[in-house]
């Protein structure tokens, strides 16, 4: 599949991973080194169609979820994800004529799923954007975020002027039209804000300060109308794509998407049974996905008060109900010498089994559960994520069939900020389980069943699913 107008896209940070292509080559652990890049050639851009129409910190490229649909799962087939943060797994889904059940801890969900996965089949205009901006620069409306420290996040004329625009978007009738202007909204918001944009979490920085005090001495509203103007105009291109493209590929598409945001993945019932799980939870030491989004969902009319009781749930900062104990994980917390670490590991593992638990207990027997992870460290420790969740599901009905290891050659990291993992990790690892095999049920043998397992999983390379959708 190629991308129809790469000058459509967009995301958070820019794309500049590079992946190593090793040769068939299995590590002394078991694991298979592969890149899902080249697995997948048919998306050669991660933020084809729609993927890239809203930032969103740490997304799943699409490669790792196109591969996995491929291989474990057939056209018609349920998919769950209970990590679904920007959406790639239901866009992908859609594409691949698959159904998909999405939750999320942040309210984001709700508003970027509409646009990702558009119904609309009549073309969209240019014509009608260029109206609805013109309407908006002549507003006399006016919407200020229920954000009670607003004003320190933005110069005083530019948050009259955004102000302004997002009254007049939230009193116009809500159409594709003012979607793809409030999708572009929210992008020149926080590029005109006092958050260092460049990085994930919502914080001033002194660059930052000083670049909106030199924009303020030029035309810094005409950028700011081209801006917005600009990004409407690629949104809407990007949906035109989608609509080509589903037309032309697809046919008639009966995909059931459905999403829910806002909700605790642990405990929120999964409302049909699922022939498979994929997802990626968040990282150990990167789980503030709420916080780096709260600026977007104020100026998208959330209040204070739902944006801090969500906050309140969000990995680890929130305490461990249970303790979830491996025999790898129980490695790790002997290791740590502080009690602070211990509780947020143990917080961190809690909730993320009991989201994945809440979930797979609706996979069907012989499903798979598919699991991107990386190995951060926490106080110098490396986690093996995926060990201890393979350690932790094998004693329960699930069989390990295998562990791809994609190597990240290069990774854009921000120094300016106190990086957990300021190395960045050398890794991620898609884990794969089957519901209902055969498994011990100790975690020493579920261990050598690990490294044994090899010749249990389809050859990534060589499966007959492993075609394009």
């Amino acid at each position: 599949m190629k991308n129809r107008n790469p000058e459509a896209q967009f995301t958070l940070f820019s794309i500049d991973n590079e992946f190593e292509v090793p040769k068939e080559e299995t590590t002394s652990d078991g694991t298979e080194l592969v890149s899902f890049r080249e697995l997948v050639p048919e998306i050669n851009d991660t933020g084809y169609l729609t993927h890239a129409i809203f930032a969103y910190p740490a997304k799943f490229i699409p490669q790792i979820v196109r591969y996995a649909m491929n291989t474990y799962t057939k056209e018609g087939d349920w998919i769950v994800d209970p990590f679904a943060g920007s959406g790639t797994v239901g866009v992908e889904a859609y594409l691949c004529k698959r159904n998909a059940i999405l939750f999320d801890l942040n309210l984001l969900l709700n508003h970027i799923m509409p646009m990702k996965v558009y119904h609309n089949q009549e073309r969209l205009h240019e014509a009608d954007v260029h109206k609805l901006l013109e309407g908006m620069q002549a507003s006399k409306h006016r919407f200020m975020p229920v954000w009670s420290n607003v004003d320190y996040w933005y110069a005083p004329e530019i948050l009259d002027t955004l102000s302004q625009y997002w009254g007049f978007i939230h009193n116009v009738d809500n159409t594709v039209y003012s979607t793809v202007v409030k999708a572009a909204l929210l992008k020149a918001s926080k590029r005109f804000s006092y958050t260092e944009d460049r990085t994930p979490k919502l914080a001033r920085s002194q660059r930052k300060l000083s670049a909106i005090a030199e924009l303020l001495k030029a035309n810094w509203r005409e950028q700011l109308d081209e801006m917005v103007h600009s990004l409407s105009l690629k949104t809407l291109r990007s949906l035109n794509d989608f609509m080509m493209y589903t037309q032309q590929h697809l046919n008639e598409n009966t995909s059931d998407i459905q999403w829910q945001g806002g909700v605790d993945s642990s405990y929120v019932a999964v409302p049909r049974v699922c022939d498979a799980l994929i997802t990626s939870p968040p990282y150990l030491q990167a789980q503030e996905y709420i916080r780096s989004t709260k600026m977007e969902l104020f100026w998208l009319g959330h209040t204070e008060k739902e944006i801090r009781e969500l906050s309140r749930l969000e990995i680890p900062y929130r305490k461990a109900d249970r303790i979830i104990q491996t025999e790898t994980l129980d490695k790790v917390r002997e290791m740590l010498t502080r009690e602070d670490l211990r509780k947020r590991l143990d917080s961190y593992f809690c909730h993320t089994v009991n989201a994945l638990e809440n979930s797979m207990n609706q996979l069907k027997p012989n499903a798979t559960a598919c699991i991107f992870v990386g190995n951060p460290r926490i106080d110098g420790i490396m986690v093996e994520i995926w060990r201890i969740l393979a350690e932790y599901f094998t004693e329960r009905g699930f069989a390990f069939e295998k562990v791809y290891e994609d190597r990240i050659k290069t990774r854009k990291l921000f120094g300016a900020r106190k990086n957990k993992n300021p190395d960045g990790m050398k890794s991620e690892f898609l884990l794969i389980l089957r519901k209902n095999a055969i498994c011990q049920t100790t975690v020493p043998q579920c261990e050598s069943l690990l490294q044994d397992a090899e010749a249990l999983a389809p050859d990534p390379k060589t499966s007959p699913d492993s075609g394009a959708s």
